[in-house]
């Protein structure tokens, strides 16, 4: 009996401790202007480890990708605009528009990756999430994370 309730323990700590490691989504930007996963879904609060890779062989200046992801009423129009206003010097991330950002990757270029671990936002709801080089998220480089 006491062998049974051993194991019955270490089942509930070891459900326990699985539940609590973070999500992890591996995502590729890829040169056809897309992430190789546009959807990502989370719990509320859940923790998310997202790695963005550029397996890219463009020069950097051509071809680099990140991930920024936005707040559930964020416009991602104007977020884009106002990155690319930022420039390159500051990795295309808007300055006075910390609040629009839920969590973002740094610029990587071809052969180059970042990851960020971040909780997901408490409110369920759709949140865009982009890449602010130049042109990709006009050309499509876009996706969302669910909170459900």
């Amino acid at each position: 009996m006491k062998i049974i309730a051993k194991m019955l323990t270490l089942a509930v700590f070891a459900a326990a401790a699985f539940s609590l490691q973070a999500k992890t989504v591996e995502i590729e930007g890829l040169d056809s202007l897309e992430y190789s996963e546009q959807n990502i879904t989370a719990e509320p609060g859940e923790e998310i480890t997202i790695k963005l890779t550029n397996n890219s062989e463009l020069p950097a200046d051509a071809m680099s990708h990140n991930l920024v992801v936005l707040v559930a009423d964020a416009d991602a129009r104007a977020f884009d605009e106002a990155a690319r206003e930022a420039g390159a010097d500051n990795d295309y991330l808007p300055t006075g528009m910390d609040d629009q950002i839920v969590a973002h990757t740094g610029m990587v270029a071809g052969g180059e990756s970042d990851t960020i671990t971040f909780n997901a936002p408490d409110e369920t709801g759709e949140y865009d999430f982009i890449c602010t080089f130049p042109g990709h998220y006009a050309a499509g480089m876009k996706g969302v994370l669910e909170v459900k």
